[in-house]
C-alpha cells in the first residue's frame, strides 16, 4: 500500500484510512465492510503481528484493534501504533468489556474503546470522532510548528491542558471570518494568539495589521484606523489610507480595545457591522473586507455595566471569545518556557546556560504577575549576568518593591519608573552594555535611552551619545 498522510475530508470519514485488526475472520470482514460502505479506506490485519508490520510501514488515521488475540495482543498493537505515529487514534475492541481493560487501554494512550457486539451506528460514530480528533491534533501540531518557524511564537511553548485547549479553539475558529475577542492579562501573549488565528485562516496570504489603541489619542486613532483626507486636520498635508484599508483582505488586530473612547467605539462598530468606513474629513463611505480580532486586558462586561464600553460593540466583538490563561494557571509550562528562552539566548550569545533544580523550583513557585513576558525578561537577565553555566537559585532575582510602610501604595509615576528601570537593565545586560544595541532592542533612540538612564540614575554624561 502507498504510504503518506491521508487527505481528510469534512464528511464522516471520506478518504480517511482505518486499519481493522482482529484474529476472528468473520468479525474483521464484517467490520471492514461497514467502514468501506461509509466511505473509509480500510486495510485489514489478521493478527497483532501483522498489524505491527502495517503501522510500521503505513500511516493510518484510526487503528481499530481487538484486545484479546494471540502472542501479540491489542495492547502491543496500541504501543506500536503510537510509537510509529503518535497522532493516529486507536480504538480497542473487546468482547471482554470490563472497565479494567478499557481503563488500561485509555491509560496507555487509546482514544476510545468499544465492546463487542456493537451496532453499526455506534461503530461509525466512534470512528468518525476518532478521525476528527486526529485532524485536530495534527492541525494543532502543524499550527504550532508553523507559527514557531514563521513568527517565533515563544509564548505558545508549553504542554498544559489549558494551553492545549486554547490552541484547539484557535484551530477550530481560524478558518472562519468570525470576529474574535482575545482576553487576558498583560504579558500572556494575546497578539501571538491573534497572529496564530490569522496564519491558520484563509486570509493568511493577506496583511496582518496590528494597532494598539492605548498608545494613540482619540483623534489620531481615528485617523490611523480610517485614514484621512488632505487638510482634514492640522498637519494632514496629504490624503492617507487607514489601517482598515491597509489590511484589506486580511486581519486587523485591534489591541487594548477597552481603552477606546465612546466616539471611536461607535465608528469601530459601524466598520465591523457595515463593512465600510469613512475617512476623517470625507463623507463618502469606503467598503472594506477585513477580519477584526480585538484584544483586551480588561473585563469588558464590567466596562459595559459601568457604561465605559458600548454593549452593542462588545457583543459584535465577542462572537468567539478566547481567554489566554495567565502563567500562574499553567505553572507546568514554566520549565518548558524557561528552557526555550535559554536556548534562544544560547543561539544569540553562543553561551549555553542551564537551570539548577533549586532555580527551577524557585521559578515554579513564583506567582508571575507579569506572566510570560516577566519570565522571558528574568531568564534573559539571569543568563546575561551569571558568569557560570548553571544558573543557581541566587541568580533568579524578582523585582520586589521597597517597603513603604503599612498601607502605603506605589504611585503611578513610581511604577512606571520601576518598569522602565527594569527594562533598561535587562536590555543592557543582554546586549553586553552596548547602548546602541540596547536602544534598538527597546525601540527607542540612543538619545532617549541616555535621557531615561540619567533620570533613573543608571548613567551619566559619559553615556551621552554623540
Amino acid at each position: 500500500m502507498a504510504t503518506g498522510d491521508p487527505q481528510l475530508a469534512s464528511s464522516a470519514g471520506a478518504a480517511a484510512k482505518v486499519l481493522v485488526v482482529d484474529d476472528q475472520r468473520n468479525m474483521r470482514a464484517t467490520t471492514a465492510i461497514v467502514l468501506r460502505d461509509a466511505g473509509y479506506t480500510v486495510a485489514e490485519a489478521e493478527d497483532g503481528a501483522a498489524a505491527v508490520q502495517c503501522v510500521a510501514r503505513e500511516l493510518f488515521d484510526v487503528v481499530l484493534t481487538d484486545v484479546r488475540m494471540g502472542a501479540v495482543d491489542g495492547m502491543e498493537v496500541l504501543r506500536a501504533t503510537l510509537e510509529a505515529a503518535p497522532t493516529t487514534q486507536v480504538i480497542v475492541m473487546t468482547a471482554y468489556g470490563t472497565i479494567e481493560s478499557a481503563v488500561e487501554a485509555i491509560r496507555r494512550g487509546a482514544y476510545d474503546y468499544i465492546a463487542k457486539p456493537f451496532k453499526e451506528d455506534e461503530l461509525l460514530l466512534r470512528v468518525a470522532k476518532a478521525v476528527e480528533k486526529r485532524r485536530l491534533v495534527r492541525e494543532v501540531s502543524l499550527l504550532r510548528s508553523d507559527f514557531q518557524a514563521r513568527y517565533g511564537l515563544d509564548h505558545i511553548v508549553g504542554r498544559s491542558a489549558s494551553l492545549r485547549e486554547l490552541l484547539d479553539r484557535v484551530v477550530r475558529v481560524a478558518p472562519s471570518d468570525a470576529t474574535v475577542l482575545v482576553s487576558g492579562e498583560s504579558g500572556t501573549g494575546k497578539e501571538l494568539i491573534a497572529r496564530a488565528l490569522h496564519a491558520a485562516s484563509r486570509r493568511s496570504d493577506k496583511p496582518f495589521i496590528p494597532v494598539n489603541c492605548a498608545a494613540i489619542t482619540e483623534t489620531l486613532l481615528e485617523s490611523e484606523l480610517f485614514g484621512h483626507a488632505r487638510g482634514a486636520f492640522t498637519g494632514a498635508t496629504r490624503a492617507r489610507r487607514g489601517l482598515f484599508e491597509e489590511a484589506s483582505g486580511g486581519t486587523l488586530f485591534v489591541d487594548e480595545i477597552g481603552d477606546t473612547t465612546p466616539g471611536s467605539q461607535a465608528k469601530l462598530l459601524r466598520a465591523i457591522q457595515e463593512g465600510e468606513i469613512r475617512r476623517v474629513g470625507e463623507s463618502l463611505p469606503v467598503k472594506v473586507n477585513v477580519r477584526v480580532i480585538a484584544a483586551t486586558n480588561q473585563n469588558l462586561k464590567v466596562a459595559v455595566s459601568e457604561k465605559r464600553f458600548r454593549e452593542d460593540l462588545f457583543y459584535r466583538l465577542n462572537v468567539v471569545p478566547l481567554r489566554v490563561p495567565p502563567l500562574r494557571e499553567r505553572r507546568e509550562d514554566v520549565p518548558f518556557l524557561a528552557q526555550h528562552f535559554l536556548e534562544r539566548y544560547a543561539k544569540r550569545s553562543g553561551e549555553r546556560k542551564t537551570l539548577s533544580p533549586a532555580a527551577l523550583q524557585k521559578l515554579f513557585e513564583h506567582p508571575w504577575p507579569g506572566n510570560v513576558r516577566e519570565l522571558e525578561n528574568m531568564i534573559e537577565q539571569a543568563a546575561a549576568l551569571a558568569p557560570q553555566a548553571v544558573l543557581s537559585e541566587a541568580d533568579i532575582r524578582f523585582e520586589v518593591a521597597a517597603p513603604r510602610g503599612a498601607g502605603a501604595v506605589q504611585t503611578l509615576a513610581e511604577a512606571v519608573d520601576a518598569a522602565e528601570r527594569h527594562a533598561i537593565e535587562v536590555a543592557l545586560a543582554s546586549c553586553g552594555g552596548e547602548h546602541a544595541r540596547a536602544a534598538r532592542e527597546l525601540a527607542v533612540s540612543s538619545t532617549t535611552l541616555w535621557r531615561k538612564m540619567k533620570r533613573l540614575g543608571l548613567g551619566g554624561r559619559d553615556s551621552e551619545p554623540e
